[in-house]
């Protein structure tokens, strides 16, 4: 078993997004083994998306994924990363496939639903800045 980082970004859970999400992701066989909503400041966005602080769009980024309430989760499966990398879909939901998530509740390349980790390393330092050992069951 695998574990891996999602994000339910604001935009997906002020349209009310988030427990269809979740039923998404119960119904593709991934476990929940943490879960928090939370509302991250400007700076712990920052630290989170700090791999992409040189980029262009760091600051609207760090922006909106501080002006409301997400929800952080740990999921854990076979391939969980490759796994919810297919069922989120490609980052523009315009270019999604059918049947991803970013496809039904993205609307746009910013703010396209959910977030995920992309590998192994990734996931590690996703999971460890949201989450401590115990919260995880």
């Amino acid at each position: 078993m695998e574990r891996t980082f999602a994000i339910i970004k604001p935009d997906a859970f002020a349209a009310g997004n988030a427990g269809k999400i979740l039923a998404r992701i119960y119904a593709e066989g991934f476990t929940v083994v943490g879960l928090k909503k939370l509302y991250m400041s400007k700076v712990e966005a920052e630290g989170f998306y700090y791999v992409h602080k040189e980029r262009p769009f760091f600051g609207e980024l760090t922006e909106f994924m501080s002006s409301a309430p997400c929800v952080v989760m740990a999921l854990e499966a076979k391939d969980a990363i490759r796994k919810w990398r297919d069922l989120m879909g490609a980052t523009n939901p315009a270019e999604a496939a059918t049947g991803t998530l970013r496809k039904e509740f993205g609307t746009s390349i910013g703010e396209n639903a959910t977030h995920g980790s992309d590998a192994p390393e990734t996931a590690a330092f996703e999971l460890g800045y949201f989450f401590n050992g115990l919260e995880l069951l």
